[in-house]
């Protein structure tokens, strides 16, 4: 693979040949030096393995999804004395380096839990209560009813269309499977980094912080740290990790220019979720700043979503560039007054009224979406919107009014002009 080969040792089988030169010689050492601490702390076969209590230890993979990562691993010796250097090497060289077919396979193979080659929905609830145990055992800001309702809703995204030999349920094809990790992509990120070491900022496994004014009871909040984890797989930056509240409707009123005088004195990226009066949740993420436009603007890291009662990321195709829309003040009925994304103008895949007091979602070919709420036509009941901010770029200490005088009569200027009023010729 164009890196610097090593010479693996003369015992060595052709399987682990032909998976050494996958790696450089610089890795295959730091790979040989890991497995001989793990095996000394084992204590079992002479050094020769790695035993299941260490590894899973290392690894930090709880439930049924560490036994079976385990048991993957261990398979081509047999995992009698549990996993050797040729194990780790092998396994490595498929579940990393491989062809995505290979590592396709290799993944579907671990979701299969029971190792009965059959993949169905108990499966995935295996999958998915591991990985809440594993990253998000420290989250006591959702109770157990807000977390099971929320892997319910990743479950539900799920397709079963094999009909499975003796199972009293469907189960998924590898294609399913490859869907709905498309739909899922920190479920994929996650399930695709097992293997690295727990040090190394393992994708997947980073779930954003949340910053949330104290006078507003989580209670209240539609995102949670497993919603805003979804959300958040379909970044490409893996610094993002600080999110702060710039509006919600029950803190600010339900009131579209108090929600563009939070959000244009915010990040350029934002997160917006509706809840509505179906009790369906969705929204939009938009990665360039909420500004006056006539027509379509934004880039091709704005994405639509999904969280309740499914959970869906639909990403731009590059059909078009109907992405961001944002229309202030206009009075021509071809330009409807309020906020965006996808379709054409009163056609969008997600759309507010400037009032915030209705909304339309259709099946949108921007990103390949379906309506996001259960009729064409809903009303929000909760709107609620978050700013991502770098790790580190929040200042706990922020003062109500800050900046000096000409800083802050840019903001307001700034403001004016969103809404057309800070000159007559914008």
């Amino acid at each position: 693979m164009g890196n610097a080969q090593a010479t693996p040792p003369p015992s060595s089988s052709s399987r682990l040949v032909m998976a050494s030169r996958a790696f450089s010689k610089q890795e295959l050492d730091g790979l040989r030096a890991l497995f001989a601490s793990l095996a000394e702390q084992s204590q079992v076969g002479g050094g020769r393995a790695i035993s299941r209590p260490v590894f899973l230890e290392y690894f930090g993979i709880c439930g049924a999804l560490g036994g079976r990562l385990f048991q993957l691993v261990a398979r081509e010796s047999g995992g009698d004395e549990g996993v050797t250097l040729e194990d780790m090497i092998v396994s490595k060289a498929t579940y990393e380096r491989g062809t995505r077919d290979e590592v396709d396979e290799f993944i579907y193979q671990l979701c299969d839990v029971t190792g009965d080659d059959v993949l169905e929905r108990s499966d995935l609830e295996s999958i998915l209560a591991s990985i809440r145990e594993t990253i998000f055992a420290e989250n006591k800001e959702a109770g157990e009813g807000s977390n099971k309702r929320t892997f319910e809703a990743f479950i539900n995204s799920a397709v079963f269309s094999k009909d499975a030999e003796g199972a009293a349920r469907k189960s998924m094809l590898l294609s399913d499977f490859r869907s709905w990790c498309v739909l899922i992509p920190s479920l994929r990120k996650f399930l695709g980094s097992l293997l690295m070491p727990p040090d190394s900022g393992r994708p997947g496994f980073q779930v954003p912080v949340l910053h949330y004014p104290e006078n507003i009871s989580s209670d209240l909040l539609l995102l949670n740290k497993e919603y805003a984890w979804h959300i958040g797989g379909g970044f490409s930056q893996q610094e993002v990790q600080e999110w702060k509240l710039l509006y919600h409707s029950s803190l600010h009123g339900q009131s579209f220019n108090t929600f563009l005088g939070n959000v244009t004195n915010g990040d350029a990226q934002t997160v917006i979720v509706v809840k509505d009066t179906e009790g369906f949740v969705y929204g939009g993420y938009a990665s360039q700043p909420w500004e006056r436009h006539s027509d379509f603007y934004g880039d091709m890291k704005t994405f639509l979503f999904k969280l309740y009662p499914q959970a869906s990321i639909f990403r731009p195709t590059g059909v078009n560039k109907n992405l961001q829309w944002c229309a202030v003040n206009f009075s021509s009925d071809t330009i409807p007054n309020g906020i965006g994304f996808g379709g054409q103008p009163h056609h969008f895949g997600f759309f507010l009224s400037a009032n915030f007091d209705q909304g339309h979602s259709f099946t949108c070919s921007t990103f390949t979406s379906p309506a996001l709420s259960k009729t064409n036509r809903f009303r929000p009941e909760v709107i609620e919107c978050w700013g991502i901010q770098m790790r580190g770029a929040l200042d706990e200490n922020t003062e109500p009014v800050k900046g000096t005088v000409l800083e802050r009569y840019k903001e307001d200027r700034n403001m004016l002009k969103l809404v057309g009023l800070a000159n007559s010729s914008d």
